[in-house]
């Protein structure tokens, strides 16, 4: 059973993701999702690089590879994508299937009990959000939704590889090697599908030394730790608080309504987070037969 101080750390990282949104349409220059990604990852990748000063052993270059595809290369240009095609609000909804697919892989790949009240704590979660997000005025752009939905499932899978394959390193290397390999592989590519950035703003560099530092260096060194102590289907409706923080920001920043479904939704947000750590403390003796499940 995960101790109230992990839970509290691990929250830290959706509550502050959170602010993606606000900072990428407010403070970033509009149309270059694969560009903003890359320097989001690969410089904070590099600096924790140069504090741990260790690189990845032979056998464990692929895994890294995979984990910063699933973990950054692809969820962040997806997620960017999705933040320029669809309202915040609308994005952060269609991300919100990630607990449920969490689930799913973690009894698939790691044996972990599937239990019902998991699945409606997930399924609570993402009614929560959509109540706390959704208008009758949100549109709905088919690549925007699209980008969101494969930007839940990679992020997902890689929640649960993150699990699966834990490194003999400290954490923080883990975090750095991800980060790195994660921009390294966006590299190329926002060079191929992107035109070349504009004259940085200050606040375009404020933006991006934001989401670099605190947004990614700080956040997913909580998020790495979480998932090394939390069962997977418990941390992954952690990330149901970031809709809550964009929610809260465009209210408090952008002088956005708040309507009483939303506050409802937010509740009900809370309520499922609750009741997925309720759902894991349950006996192992409802474990299935199958691969042995790792301790928390």
């Amino acid at each position: 059973m995960a101790r109230s101080g992990d839970l509290f750390l691990t929250a830290l990282a959706p509550t502050i993701w959170g602010s993606t949104y606000l900072v990428t349409t407010e403070l970033l220059p509009d149309g270059y999702p694969v560009t903003v990604a890359m320097l989001r990852a690969l410089p904070a990748g590099l600096l924790l690089l140069l504090l741990v000063r260790r690189l990845p052993s032979r056998d464990w270059w692929g895994r890294i590879l995979v984990l910063g595809a699933l973990n950054f290369s692809i969820f962040w240009a997806l997620l960017f994508v999705a933040a320029y095609n669809l309202p915040g609000g609308v994005a952060a909804t269609v991300g919100a299937i990630q607990p449920l697919i969490v689930i799913f892989l973690a009894h698939l790949f790691l044996g972990s009990p599937f239990r019902a009240l998991s699945v409606v704590a997930a399924t609570a979660g993402l009614g929560g959000v959509a109540l706390l997000i959704l208008t009758p005025e949100a549109a709905l752009n088919p690549i925007g939704v699209a980008a969101g939905l494969g930007g839940a499932l990679s992020m997902a899978a890689g929640t649960v590889l993150s699990r699966k394959w834990q490194p003999p390193v400290s954490l923080l290397t883990f975090t750095a090697w991800q980060l790195a390999a994660g921009g390294l592989l966006l590299l190329p590519l926002s060079l191929w599908v992107e035109p070349s950035l504009p004259v940085l703003t200050a606040k375009n560099m404020m933006g991006l030394a934001y989401l670099g530092l605190i947004g990614a260096a700080f956040t997913y060194f909580l998020w790495f730790r979480g998932v090394s102590l939390i069962e997977p289907s418990a941390v992954s409706t952690l990330g149901f608080l970031s809709p809550v923080t964009a929610v809260v920001l465009g209210w408090w920043v952008l002088g956005q309504d708040l309507t009483p479904w939303q506050i409802a939704g937010a509740l009900t947000v809370l309520g499922s987070v609750w009741l997925s750590q309720i759902a894991t403390r349950r006996p192992r003796e409802i474990l299935p037969p199958g691969p042995r499940v790792l301790k928390t």
